[in-house]
């Protein structure tokens, strides 16, 4: 069996899929399989698939679908190794012995979700080009912004069994949704290595994904078990806290009167005694 399951969706991607397929035609690491999931294109995506098959153990699935994540979510159906990746037709692995590094990593952990790093190539509305993408991140860090997909190694088994699809609705993160799910679930395990090269310019680039914004706090409830008043919800200063104080007043409204008199009782209290 493959440890690596490489999957990368394509929509008409004639014009970058030859440098993805070459930067893993280019491994040291063997042991890896790259499962194309293509949406009907109608350039000549087909025809670089077919030319790199004589290099790469390629499954080359082609039909209609909901977009990048439907794609994704039949990429790890289909897919036969211990770990999956998912690049987009315009990233690039970062050198030749990325998943032999990987591989090195996944021996010395006992991990569920290992990730490393990205280059950015681009400018984003998060990051500028040539910036490294971001280190390690504490669930604190998550609950602001993501981590690149490209940049995730995922246990298909651990991937099928424990967190599911990626939602459809989440129509531009929901790959965020997903590593909230492992963080939730799982056992994470940051590794220093750059793992890819990611091309700004995708869907998910500069815009808001609306849908999940509007789920997030309801979602990190049901994942984390949380309640409206757990310390990581109620953290001041964060995108999502006014969602949170919102829900309180919804909920709990005689309770967040009474926190609200308190507060302005005690501090009565002190100013006078200051």
């Amino acid at each position: 069996m493959n440890v690596f399951s490489i999957i990368i969706p394509t929509f008409n991607s004639a014009a970058t899929l030859a440098a993805a397929l070459g930067s893993i035609a280019a491994q040291e690491e063997a042991s890896v399989e790259v499962c194309i999931v293509d949406g009907g294109s109608t350039d000549a995506t087909a025809q670089i698939v077919q030319q790199w098959q004589k290099k790469l153990s390629i499954q080359w699935h082609q039909e209609p679908d909901n977009g990048i994540y439907d794609a994704m979510n039949k990429g790890m159906r289909i897919a036969t190794g211990d770990w999956l990746l998912f690049l987009g037709s315009d990233d690039t692995l970062y050198s030749e012995s990325v998943l032999k590094e990987l591989s090195g990593a996944i021996t010395t952990y006992d991990a569920d979700m290992l990730y490393g790093d990205v280059k950015i190539i681009g400018n984003t509305g998060w990051a500028i080009d040539g910036d490294v993408y971001d280190g390690a991140f504490s669930l604190e860090k998550l609950l602001q912004k993501n981590i690149c997909h490209q940049a995730i190694c995922y246990r298909r088994a651990f991937m099928l069994t424990e967190i599911g699809d990626y939602t459809l609705r989440y129509a531009k993160s929901a790959d965020w949704d997903v590593n909230l799910r492992c963080f939730a679930k799982g056992r994470v395990q940051y590794v220093p290595i750059l793992v890819a090269r990611f091309a700004a310019g995708g869907a998910s680039t500069e815009s808001t994904d609306h849908a999940l914004a509007a789920d997030f706090v309801s979602n990190l409830q049901s994942y984390f078990g949380w309640g409206l008043f757990h310390p990581m919800l109620t953290i001041k200063g964060t995108w999502f806290y006014p969602r949170v104080v919102k829900k309180q007043r919804e909920q709990y409204p005689v309770r967040v009167k009474l926190s609200t008199f308190v507060k302005n009782v005690t501090r009565k209290i002190r100013n006078l005694f200051s």
